[in-house]
């Protein structure tokens, strides 16, 4: 690790401890009179309520530093009544309903932490967390909450590539986190091809993400669940933001159209064909850096130029509630990235210029109906479309060759989904699920004349069940869950268990049990690293019966088994007095993944075997908060993963390409009334590589390895800062500037490393290099 670095972030670090003496909280109770005035005071607004609801209530003072909207919250939990924000000033206070106080009552069980490592994120008692964008705090390196940038900072879960289109969980690769956008499933995840999440966080209501335990009615998706659920009821209220940052520029609006309607927008563009920013510079080199822009660029028959960037989102949700027990959603989104670029040449005294090009969309819509029968009895049915296409037109002028590349995926749902909750300790959930998904490859070759168009299907049906317990005192969660699923096509059934366990003791311990089995169809393989222009070559298939190597139109078709998994957890954990100390152990066995879906670029890059990898580790955190001011955090991970190939390394194991053993986070982040600020340390230990061997024969058109990754990568090391702050526009607006430097003492990380053989047959490594010192500034209103 680099000494000036470590040392440079354990000055801040401690610089941000040491801020904590600017304020103390009074922890004792106050009569509710006196801290609405209090609150009156420092968040300069109004509260509204009759004298015979707060009379005699008592509460904590909430801390000084914190949000007005964190300060609310914690009001409702330690005085049970509801407080509704009418307007940027106005605040009524009201006695709960029935149905308010059930919830509320549910917020106080299932809390386990809340502001885990930052404002905005809460540990729930069934292991998961939940992460609401318009609560968050700040994290190193971010100013705006990018939602698969905010989750990397969980224990568990990072990125080899650091990508949000790569996303490993315990050893996953990042097609096995099943992706929900208020439960319509997506195949695309990031702009600017990995290095932006693709969905925006301003109308993001909460997201819930679940490693293990998940509920029985997610079915897909082995290594994680990422639920990401946008605001559900009707308030009447109009509220909207505009902002930019130096990638692009954003709005929103939640517009009340009557009484019982409501209108969602949201929309999102890239600025980089307008500006050019020291960010894209950036950006494009870490993107483009290993791609056939950046390697014709490099060739002097060959130049690349007038490239054209861009990519934007759209969302639009339309809340109906046609009676107070029934309520009609409908959803839609539309995500786009494309690339564009000339590629101009000279032979022979010759000139030519073609065009190539690369696009990248995710097309959704959806449906649901909920139905609230009573007070115990609801149902839901959804219904959604998703598609997803990649294309890619890439013209060789030297070879006089067009290639055309496409991956498409139409996948169709409904859901019927019954909930019954008889009282507080018991809940019953039951459901079905048919899934339809088609999924299509094409590659389109003009010299020599070569075209193969390959599709497959895949229809599911599933049931699942499941009940839960939580004692009267809350101490015991029990959740035991099945899922069954007959796969049509495939004349394959399967029955998946699922576990929670919690357990409260000695007042401030708790022990978690987590367990499941599940499956999924589709997955992501690689034919060639160069395909799709070397950019986005990953491209989805579906499992199918084919049980051996075909050829079809002169493209051999390999057998895509389903990929199934078993996972098991215990973790302990000690919270209090603002302190939490936690440790899981984990085991995870993955059997059906492909060498075609693991990225190989050694001695396997062009052989195909069907086998399995296992990974067991354990994953440590230490979060210390000081009255809401400071907040500091240590998280590590040990891990194993390792492969295993019946004919690959004489069938014996050899580590995984995400076999990151070891894993460090250092942070620690600083809240006073509206100013923010963040620094903080990422390192992991060097992900696995094979070296060529030493005695290569100079007649050899192919490379000779070593061991399969039998060698690591430099370790890798990232520090980054970040700050915001929030101030008054008018009486109706605020106004939020932030501005961030990541990897700011600019370390050159090496993502991977493999090796081709050059024109003169010498053996040439190729390296992909991280992000260097990256600035990014952001302003937005909020209206």
């Amino acid at each position: 690790m680099n000494r000036k670095g470590l040392l440079f972030l354990l000055s801040i670090l401690f610089f941000l401890n040491g801020l904590k003496g600017f304020s103390q909280a009074n922890q004792k109770t106050q009569p509710l009179i006196a801290i609405l005035k209090l609150l009156s005071e420092r968040y300069d607004v109004s509260f509204s309520y009759v004298d015979e609801t707060i009379a005699s209530v008592e509460a904590v003072v909430p801390d000084e530093g914190i949000s007005l909207a964190d300060a609310l919250y914690d009001l409702e939990l330690d005085t049970q009544l509801k407080f509704n924000i009418i307007s940027e000033r106005f605040i009524s206070i009201v006695k709960p309903s029935e149905k308010d106080k059930t919830i509320l009552r549910e917020q106080l069980e299932e809390v386990v932490v809340s502001n885990y490592l930052t404002s905005g994120i809460t540990k729930l008692n069934d292991g998961s967390l939940t992460v609401k964008p318009e609560q968050f705090g700040i994290l190193p390196g971010l100013i705006e909450p990018d939602i698969l940038q905010t989750i990397q900072a969980l224990p568990g879960v990072f990125s080899v590539e650091e990508s949000v289109s790569n996303i490993n969980v315990r050893g996953g690769t990042h097609d096995q986190n099943l992706i929900l956008w208020d439960g319509i499933k997506m195949y695309q995840s990031g702009h600017f091809f990995g290095l932006i999440s693709a969905f925006n966080p301003y109308t993001t209501k909460k997201v819930n993400v679940s490693k293990n335990g998940t509920r029985a009615r997610f079915g897909d998706g082995i290594s994680s669940v990422i639920d990401m659920q946008l605001s559900d009821d009707i308030d009447g209220e109009f509220t909207a933001g505009i902002g930019s940052n130096l990638i692009n520029a954003h709005g929103y609006a939640k517009i009340p159209l009557t009484h019982n309607t409501e209108l969602q927008l949201s929309t999102r563009r890239s600025i980089t064909d307008l500006l050019v920013t020291p960010t894209y510079d950036q950006y494009f080199k870490r993107v483009f850096q290993d791609s056939d822009l950046s390697n014709n660029a490099q060739n002097d028959a060959i130049i690349s130029q007038n490239e054209d960037f861009s990519f934007y989102d759209i969302t639009a949700k339309f809340l109906y509630d046609i009676t107070k027990k029934d309520k009609l959603r409908v959803n839609f989104m539309y995500i786009n990235n494309a690339l564009n670029y000339e590629e101009r040449s000279t032979i022979n005294d010759r000139s030519e210029a073609l065009n190539s090009s690369l696009s990248q969309q995710n097309f959704a819509y959806g449906l649901t109906y909920t139905r609230e029968w009573n007070s115990n009895l609801s149902s839901t049915t959804q219904f959604y479309e998703t598609r997803y296409d990649l294309d890619a037109t890439n013209f060789d002028i030297i070879n006089e060759q067009r290639l055309i590349q496409e991956n498409k995926v139409i996948d169709r749902s409904v859901r019927q989904d019954i909930n019954y909750k008889p009282n507080l300790n018991f809940n019953f959930n039951i459901g079905y699920q048919f899934f339809e998904v088609g999924i299509s490859n094409l590659e389109d070759v003009n010299n020599p004349n070569f075209r193969s168009f390959v599709r497959d299907v895949v229809r599911n049906h599933s049931v699942y069940a499941e009940s839960a317990f939580l004692s009267t005192n809350a101490k015991t969660r029990l959740n035991i869950g099945a899922r069954a699923t007959v796969f049509e096509k495939l004349s394959e059934r399967l029955i998946e268990p699922r576990l929670n366990f919690s357990q409260r003791f000695l007042n401030n311990f708790r022990l978690e049990l987590l367990g499941e089995f599940k499956s999924q169809t589709a997955s992501q393989i690689i034919d060639l690293q160069n395909d799709f222009l070397g950019i986005e070559n990953r491209r989805w298939v579906l499992a199918t019966k084919r049980t051996e190597i075909e050829v079809e139109n002169g493209k051999s078709l390999y057998p895509v088994p389903i990929v199934k998994s078993k996972q098991a957890s215990a973790g302990i954990h000690f919270n209090k007095n603002k302190l939490l100390i936690s440790a899981e152990a984990f085991i995870k066995k993955v059997d059906g993944i492909t060498t075609r879906s693991q990225g190989f670029q050694n001695q396997y890059q062009f052989v195909y075997n069907v086998g399995s990898y296992d990974i067991k580790g354990i994953d440590v955190l230490i979060n210390k908060q000081f009255q809401n001011i400071v907040s500091t955090w240590l998280g590590y991970s040990y891990s194993i993963n390792n492969y295993t190939f019946p004919e690959l390394n004489n069938g014996q194991p050899f580590p995984n390409n995400a076999d990151v053993r070891h894993s460090l986070t250092f942070a620690s982040t600083y809240t006073y009334k509206d100013f923010k600020l963040a620094a903080g340390l990422n390192w992991f230990s060097g992900r696995p590589t094979t070296l060529p061997t030493f005695n290569q024969n100079e007649n050899d058109t192919r490379i000779n390895y070593s061991n399969p990754n039998a060698s690591n990568l430099e370790d890798y090391m990232r520090t980054d800062v970040s700050a915001t702050y929030n101030f008054n526009i008018s009486k109706v607006s605020r106004a939020v500037i932030g501005a961030s430097l990541w990897n700011i003492l600019n370390k050159k990380n090496i993502l991977n490393r493999y090796y081709i053989l050059n024109a003169d047959n010498e053996i040439t490594p190729i390296e992909n290099i991280s992000l260097g010192i990256t600035p990014n500034v952001s302003f937005r209103v909020i209206f």
